[in-house]
């Protein structure tokens, strides 16, 4: 069997968790090279870059839709977990010798995974066009710490569309979350394709 070929456009028609574990399973095998490479996909990296100014030495990190790895391969030297609903990506991701442990989970559920266990979240690519909401917060406040940070990756569209705004500000007014602050990044880098001038918004708070 061919290795399916996917690009950003057709990622953004996923609809909910079984059709991202399909479509990504398929994607795996070229994931890093048919999209992280050919497109310049730099987001990762700034997202870790800004979850580094944040987390103090020793902070337990769980990488949510993980995915092959990307976000990763910029926290080298930190203790980090992925969480992916797409076993394929997380056996892309085996081998790289990134991650603590490999969780398979469906953020839209109950994870599989104790109460206040991580010091930080991070995610690049997870709050995109189809794929996770703002409903899985609960779920991620009650597997984090006090004083725990998130560092997550959207674009303005979703911002708008999938009501992340009232809902990180319901968290605020509920005293579950400190004051959202944002970050203007780049996705891609030395690229030439329809979509390299978008930005991303980096959403950064700490759970009270």
């Amino acid at each position: 069997m061919q290795d399916a070929a996917y690009d950003l456009d057709e990622a953004y028609q996923i609809n909910g968790p079984e059709d991202a574990q399909r479509m990504y399973g398929d994607w795996a095998p070229t994931y890093d090279t048919s999209f992280g490479a050919a497109w310049g996909y730099v987001a990762p990296r700034e997202i870790a870059m800004i979850l580094r100014k944040e987390v103090s030495a020793g902070a337990e990190i769980l990488d949510i839709g993980a995915g092959t790895g990307l976000v990763a391969e910029h926290l080298r030297g930190m203790t980090v977990d992925a969480l992916d609903i797409t076993p394929e990506m997380l056996e892309i991701a085996r081998p790289k010798a990134l991650y603590r442990r490999l969780l398979l989970g469906d953020l839209t559920r109950v994870l599989d995974i104790p109460d206040a266990r991580y010091d930080a979240v991070i995610s690049c690519g997870t709050f995109t066009h189809g794929h996770v909401g703002p409903e899985c917060f609960p779920e991620l406040l009650r597997i984090t710490r006090p004083g725990a940070v998130f560092a997550c990756g959207t674009i303005g569209p979703v911002l708008d569309g999938a009501g992340f705004g009232s809902a990180l500000a319901q968290l605020v007014a509920l005293g579950r979350i400190t004051p959202v602050t944002w970050r203007d990044i780049p996705i891609y880098e030395g690229a030439d394709h329809p979509h390299k001038d978008d930005r991303g918004l980096v959403m950064v708070f700490r759970r009270t």
